[in-house]
């Protein structure tokens, strides 16, 4: 049985550090990041899911965000974790966002893919959202996909589906590498940096004490969600190009120098990595 979570953050999270710099607001329905010279702040899920549909609304550090990182992501935890990640580079004032995408199996990642925005994130709310499913992980912003990473376990690539995650978020301090290599430090000044977060929701299977909530032969409402088996269809699969054609800045699979002895093996078969 799938389970679905309509969020209230001080039922679903934990702040987890940055002292008062992470707070809930709104009866439970805000929920805020701040980062300043001293310290950044984050905070991490009560539950661990293994597989499910997550969605999240940010809006982003405005204005001068160069140096900071809003990272939004799954996580198992361990040397050999599994990864699913949105980081936020911020940049100088008129400049976009670079929305920064990985995934992690068994402990590796060096699979970014790197975006910029159709919209400017820092005005308004939008949503970020993650399926993931034994076939396949979408990562979606507004609900139109930017990238598919699927399950390529029969060519020796290793996939995420035994180590349930949490879903963690944190702003930070990244100003070493974050903007332009790091050429662009933050501007104390402008301090504090704050990011919003609201409706949180999660479609998801649970893991608690060894089992998932999804292995109940209960029935449910939830147990016939898309999201179990979900794909990308045509229209999908439109917006996908669309997307990677106008909006990706870099990918891993077309970068011929940093892997001179030849592209990972999930590059030469799949487009719509």
């Amino acid at each position: 049985m799938a389970t679905a979570s309509a969020g209230n953050f001080y039922q679903d999270f934990d702040l987890t550090w940055g002292d008062r710099r992470a707070k809930i607001v709104d009866g439970g329905k805000l929920l805020m990041l701040s980062l300043d010279r001293a310290s950044g702040s984050g905070f991490q899920s009560k539950k661990e899911y293994l597989f499910g549909r997550i969605d999240m609304q940010l809006k982003l550090v405005s204005g001068n965000s160069a140096g900071t990182v809003t990272a939004y992501y799954l996580s198992s935890q361990g040397q050999t974790h599994d990864e699913i990640d949105f980081e936020f580079l911020g940049n100088l004032s008129g400049d976009p966002y670079i929305l920064h995408t990985n995934v992690f199996t068994q402990g590796k990642g060096n699979r970014e893919q790197q975006f910029y925005l159709w919209f400017d994130p820092t005005k308004n709310f939008h949503t970020y959202s993650i399926i993931w499913n034994p076939q396949r992980i979408i990562f979606l912003v507004d609900n139109f996909p930017i990238r598919q990473f699927q399950n390529q376990e029969s060519i020796g690539i290793p996939f995420p589906k035994s180590q349930p995650m949490r879903i963690y978020s944190s702003l930070w301090n990244a100003d070493n590498w974050a903007t332009r290599g790091g050429v662009v430090k933050i501007d104390w000044s402008k301090a504090p940096f704050t990011a919003f977060y609201r409706n949180f929701n999660a479609a998801a299977c649970i893991w608690s004490y060894g089992s998932s909530s999804c292995a109940s032969k209960s029935v449910s409402p939830m147990s016939n969600i898309g999201w179990q088996t979900q794909g990308l269809d045509a229209k999908s699969r439109r917006r996908l190009r669309w997307v990677q054609r106008y909006y990706m800045i870099y990918n891993y699979c077309t970068d011929m120098k940093r892997f001179p002895e030849g592209l990972p093996p999930e590059c030469r078969r799949s487009r719509s990595l």
